[in-house]
């Protein structure tokens, strides 16, 4: 997805788009207000208690006075980091919904190109570091404005002379600290790109450790993580020595203020010009301005990072979605499949496929065959609607297939793939996938489904039943249940067009031959396509289109094509005889 630069508007625009709890919000940040006007009280109360110090003078409504005055800003400061807490912890979650729900709604050709690890960090670390901006550091932003408003107006009155000697740090200190906020955005945009891509690329090794491991490719993987870690480390050390030139600058910066403002009221105490507790209260309220500016560049450098991770956010947020505007439902029972000069590229430039055209009426079985990599899979990816070709139609009697309800259209499709794709869960909740009356169907219909599938026996097998845990992606499954417990949440959606690519390809000859049974039960009365490898498993096909590299070389019966295509002759001479 390529960067786009955008200004802080849009990211408060994000943020004002957003469900934030309004109420919440203005209660936390006026407690954060009362906690810094009781603070600017404490240093007032301080004068008065140093100026007129002994023990005679301790008067218990001053004590209980200092003692109220901390006790309500400590009550009161807890309330306030609650509710700001809660606004953040809100903020995140509307965020992280929208992109979910966005997400799942993008096109196919969106997830080729990005790696699933990358998506998964813009969704919870991109969001986090919008969150800590407005949970952790804004509302100690607008505290440590008022407290330094504040105190600089108490000062003003108490000192004149000494405020003014005061200020005179602050442009030193905005000089060094704008150029350094500069650099800190920059090495935190490219160390939030560098996250994302380390865990797209744990997520993947991990998600396919059997593969690392049976083609012994750990030192490789060792070697490309460590190659990972290294840049983090390397972007980590950047971030550090900007750090490392903040701190030390600011607590210059404070100390020579400090010790300045010590030297100068100790002469002016000295000299009868000030009262020792006017110092005091003048130290005091000078903490109160010099800690709210040492969070100012940690709070300016989390707005540059919250900025970056905006630009992110808001890119995925503009993708256009799978289905831009919903299209009204309709029934495909009985109507014929048109697929009319169809065309296709992933990349612009490398066409897969080239005026494909057949037809599929009801109840026919359609056979692809040709060489690896002529497009047949493709051709079942674009009548899924996963990829919009780049010129022709599908249609379904004569509606074009992108005039119906995506929903609606794949609802009526049934998937049985080569992979026999599953979710974490027990077997119940990938049988019932995606169904919107999941929780209402009855066990029994599920164990009728699995029957016809050739599947209820080891299912019964197992000690949960239906209940039975198959692991992420069904690895306590072998490839045949998982084919057949594939074959029986097929039989459950009861489609009316059935695409089966490669469904018996991996598995061995037994297997094969019972999923065979079950495919052959499933496909009666269906329209059917069918990809397969295996001619033995598609010569009774009505029809079989022949496809090399992205095009059409013929069409019809095993018979027909045997005596009427020379590639197709060879292939069924191999397999055949």
């Amino acid at each position: 997805m390529k960067k786009k630069e955008i200004g802080f508007k849009p990211f408060i625009s994000l943020l004002l788009s957003l469900k934030i709890p309004k109420s919440a919000l203005a209660v936390g940040l006026i407690a954060s207000l009362i906690t810094t006007l009781v603070g600017l009280i404490v240093p007032l109360l301080t004068k008065n208690l140093v100026d007129g110090f002994s023990l005679a003078s301790l008067s218990v409504p001053l004590i209980l006075g200092i003692a109220l005055a901390f006790i309500v800003q400590a009550v009161i400061n807890g309330v306030s980091i609650y509710l700001l807490s809660m606004v953040g912890q809100r903020v995140v979650a509307g965020l992280r919904e929208r992109m979910w729900a966005k997400l799942i709604r993008l096109r196919v050709s969106y997830f080729d190109q990005h790696s699933s690890g990358e998506t998964v960090s813009r969704v919870v670390n991109d969001t986090g570091i919008v969150r800590n901006l407005i949970t952790d550091h804004f509302p100690s932003f607008i505290t440590g404005m008022i407290s330094i408003i504040g105190a600089v107006i108490i000062l003003v009155i108490l000192d004149w002379k000494m405020t003014l000697l005061i200020m005179l740090s602050v442009p030193l200190t905005v000089i060094v600290m704008v150029p350094l906020g500069r650099q800190m955005a920059k090495i935190s945009r490219n160390l939030q790109d560098e996250t994302a891509h380390f865990t797209g690329h744990v997520q993947q090794t991990l998600g396919e450790i059997r593969l690392m491991k049976s083609s012994t490719a750990e030192n490789t993987e060792e070697a490309r993580g460590v190659e990972g870690i290294d840049k983090l480390f390397k972007l980590g050390m950047k971030e550090a020595k900007i750090y490392a030139l903040i701190a030390p600058l600011m607590y210059l910066v404070v100390m020579v203020v400090i010790v300045s403002i010590i030297g100068y009221g100790g002469i002016r105490v000295a000299n009868g010009e000030m009262t020792t507790g006017s110092l005091v209260a003048f130290l005091l309220y000078l903490f109160q301005i010099i800690v709210p500016m040492a969070t100012f560049a940690r709070f300016f450098t989390e707005l540059q990072k919250a900025r970056g991770a905006t630009e992110r956010i808001i890119g995925i947020l503009e993708l256009p979605l799978e289905e831009p505007v919903q299209q009204p439902a309709l029934s495909i029972d009985g109507k014929t499949l048109c697929v009319d000069k169809l065309s296709f590229s992933y990349d612009e430039g490398e066409p897969v496929l080239q005026d494909v055209s057949f037809k599929a009426r009801p109840g026919e079985m359609i056979a692809f065959a040709g060489p690896s990599g002529g497009g047949k899979t493709t051709v079942f990816g674009l009548i899924e609607r996963f990829y919009e070709p780049s010129s022709g139609e599908i249609s379904i009697g004569t509606v074009p297939i992108q005039e119906i309800s995506i929903a609606s259209w794949r609802d009526q499709i049934g998937y049985v793939s080569q992979e026999s794709a599953m979710v974490g869960g027990t077997v119940r909740e990938n049988l019932t996938y995606g169904l919107p009356n999941a929780q209402a169907i009855e066990t029994e219909e599920l164990w009728r489904v699995t029957r016809m599938a050739y599947a209820e026996d080891f299912i019964r097998q197992f000690p949960n039943g239906l209940d039975t845990e198959v692991g992420e992606r069904g690895i306590k499954l072998s490839g045949g249940q998982r084919q057949r417990i594939a074959i029986a949440r097929a039989f459950l959606r009861d489609p009316k067009i059935l695409m089966m690519d490669e469904a018996t390809a991996s598995l061995d000859s037994q297997s094969e031959g019972i999923v065979q049974q079950a495919l052959s039960r499933l496909m009666d009365g269906r329209t059917t396509l069918v990809i397969a490898h295996r001619l033995s498993t598609i010569v009774d096909a009505d029809k079989i289109v022949f496809i090399e590299k992205g095009r059409v070389t013929g069409v019809g019966t095993h018979q027909e094509l045997i005596a009427t295509h020379s590639l197709y002759r060879n292939f069924a001479e191999q397999q055949l005889t």
